[in-house]
């Protein structure tokens, strides 16, 4: 019995065993046949993958291989010209850096050596951008024309004259004998380039003499704001040697000749001249929309033509400006491209005047006298309230009287009481006996309004202020920045606080306080809150403009202000301010027609109330 019961046992073991052998045979193969299955699956895919690089690289080449036939087809005769690799060469003077590339014989990019960026302090840039161009087309063959801008040349050759300019020169040349050089001539202190195009067989290369240039410029960036340096940007030209600009319009088809067009930036601009104008053409201009967060400014796009003879040979000459906008630089180019700086335009063009013959030469004069641009600013709002002085005493000459009068039109409209009709004629009487003008109070803020304009204009344009410090503001041609807001306000204030603006609007208050005190009480909500709402409105406007024009107005405000209290404190005499209105009361007067007729006017809006009043009852 004991034997059957080890027998059993030893069978049940040795089951236990097989199953635990087959088990783990039967893993383990699993495990190898995984193990192959994966690597064949992985070698799969390598194939695969070789397969499609070789696919792709059969791809690319055949792609290469269309698109060398489709370079060298569109080369035509200038097959040498048709392929090669973009080589760079620099030439500099004292002001420019100029970059020129062999890909089209062209400039690609100017570094003005003297402005720096507002954003990062390096060196302005013109025409970096990699879509940037000045090209034009020409026949390459009998079927085929191409623009210059595809077309390689070799590197050029570069030459010193003996008054300091330098001349760089690219050639090309075709199999038919006709061949292009560009040569540009840099000169000592310039930043204005001349840029010349000799054709050797110009009949073969141009169709029926017309050279189509086409221009493609993207303006980036350079000042602080983005959106206000959109705002100064435009396109100028000169169209019949007169001046114009796009705006708020977005193209322009020349009808008559054009001498020059220029991409004009808040301070910089890039310029092409035909120094024998352009026979016609177009410009397309599109300003970069408020909500676009690069830096684009805005794309220009045009298209203009040049007549050139039919003849063997024959010289185009241009020029090309890559500078700022500094208006005695300009000026002495003597083509008209000063016009450029908005020193007044359109509605506001009576200021150019202004600007150019006073403010200029004015603050030009202090400038060099002082040196600091700030406290410069300063003492030509101290020209400008002297030359201004005799029109302001007149005014605050009024505003005595107004003062002298107030406590006989607060007794008379206690009188009146709610009848604003019968206190209105009965002050226009009061008026009208002591000889005052209610008017004449205003003339101090009107005349502020052209000198506004003006400056504003001046203040705008001016790159001498560019980069200036005075004070807390860093750069007079901007905003000042006492504190950076996390949000942005809308209705133009922006996310930032202007110190500047803060003392332009509060003594903007004080003066409106300050003639409130003057005039006679008003029960018109309008009058009573309008020293509240003009300051209140002004700092919406004021926040990002520069900080050149809101100093210039706290300056301003300050004097008048202190002009007001010494002359009607210390100078205005105002008890022969009332004798002379007593004895001019006493005077017979004849009424003016006007006066008549807001005297019928009041009569009869009184007798409307009147017998509204009764049909009540």
């Amino acid at each position: 019995m004991q034997k059957d019961k080890n027998t059993v046992i030893g069978m049940i073991l040795l089951a236990i065993l097989f199953f635990a052998y087959f088990y783990f045979s039967n893993q383990q193969n699993a495990a190898i046949q995984a193990k192959d299955k994966h690597d064949k699956d992985s070698l799969q895919m390598v194939m695969q993958a070789r397969m499609k690089l070789q696919d792709t690289s059969a791809l690319n080449k055949e792609f290469l291989k269309r698109d060398t036939a489709d370079k060298l087809s569109a080369a035509g005769d200038f097959t040498t010209a048709a392929l090669g690799t973009e080589q760079l060469m620099t030439v500099e003077n004292e002001v420019l850096k100029v970059t020129f590339s062999n890909k089209g014989g062209r400039v690609k990019q100017v570094e003005l050596k003297n402005y720096k960026s507002s954003l990062d302090k390096n060196p302005i840039v013109l025409g970096g951008n990699a879509d940037n161009k000045i090209s034009y087309l020409i026949n390459t063959g009998n079927n085929s024309s191409n623009e210059i801008s595809n077309l390689y040349f070799p590197q050029p050759t570069v030459e010193k004259n003996a008054d300091g300019s330098q001349a760089v020169n690219f050639t090309i040349a075709a199999k038919g004998g006709q061949s292009l050089t560009h040569q540009y001539v840099i000169k000592p202190n310039s930043y204005l380039i001349d840029w010349n195009i000799n054709m050797i067989g110009a009949d073969k290369l141009l169709s029926n003499g017309n050279l189509n240039f086409l221009w493609h410029w993207t303006t980036t960036q350079n000042e602080k704001s983005n959106l206000y340096e959109r705002q100064m940007s435009n396109i100028c030209f000169s169209e019949d040697n007169q001046f114009d600009y796009i705006s708020s319009h977005k193209d322009h088809t020349f009808e008559k000749s054009a001498q020059w067009l220029s991409v004009v930036q808040q301070f910089f601009n890039t310029t092409l001249i035909a120094k024998n104008s352009f026979a016609g053409g177009n410009v397309k201009w599109e300003r970069s929309t408020e909500k676009d967060t690069t830096h684009t400014l805005a794309v220009t796009d045009a298209s203009l033509q040049i007549k050139v003879p039919v003849t063997a040979s024959a010289t185009i000459p241009m020029q090309l400006y890559y500078g700022p906008n500094d208006y005695r630089i300009l000026q002495k180019l003597d083509n008209g491209m000063d016009n450029i700086i908005n020193l007044g335009r359109d509605v506001y063009s009576f200021v150019r005047p202004v600007n150019k013959y006073v403010i200029m030469p004015v603050f030009g004069f202090f400038a060099k006298l002082i040196g600091n641009l700030g406290w410069a600013i300063l003492l030509l709002t101290l020209f400008i309230r002297l030359f201004t002085a005799p029109l302001m005493y007149g005014s605050y000459l009024s505003g005595a009287k107004m003062k002298a009068l107030r406590p006989e039109l607060d007794i008379l409209k206690k009188k009146h009481g709610e009848d604003q009709q019968a206190f209105a004629m009965d002050q226009m009487k009061i008026f009208r006996e002591a000889g005052v003008n209610p008017l004449g109070g205003c003339i101090p803020a009107l005349l502020q309004i052209p000198i506004f304009f003006a400056l504003y204009s001046f203040f705008n344009s001016n790159i001498s202020l560019r980069g200036q410090s005075f004070l807390w503001s860093h750069d007079l041609t901007s905003y000042d920045v006492i504190a950076q807001l996390p949000f942005s306000i809308p209705f133009g204030f922006g996310d930032h606080i202007s110190l500047f603006t803060i003392t332009a609007v509060l003594t903007s208050f004080a003066i409106s306080l300050y003639n409130m005190g003057n005039t006679p009480t008003q029960d018109n909500p309008a009058m009573k809150y309008m020293p509240y709402i003009f300051p209140f409105m002004m700092m919406f406007f004021f926040n990002r403009l520069p900080s050149a024009l809101t100093w210039y107005y706290t300056v301003s405000n300050s004097v008048t202000l202190l002009l007001q209290f010494v002359i009607q404190t210390y100078i205005i005499d105002h008890d022969k301010i009332l004798a002379k209105m007593k004895e001019t009361r006493t005077k017979p007067k004849a009424k003016s027609k006007w006066q008549e007729r807001y005297a019928q006017v009041m009569e009869t809006q009184k007798k409307v109330e009147s017998m509204k009043n009764k049909g009540g009852k």
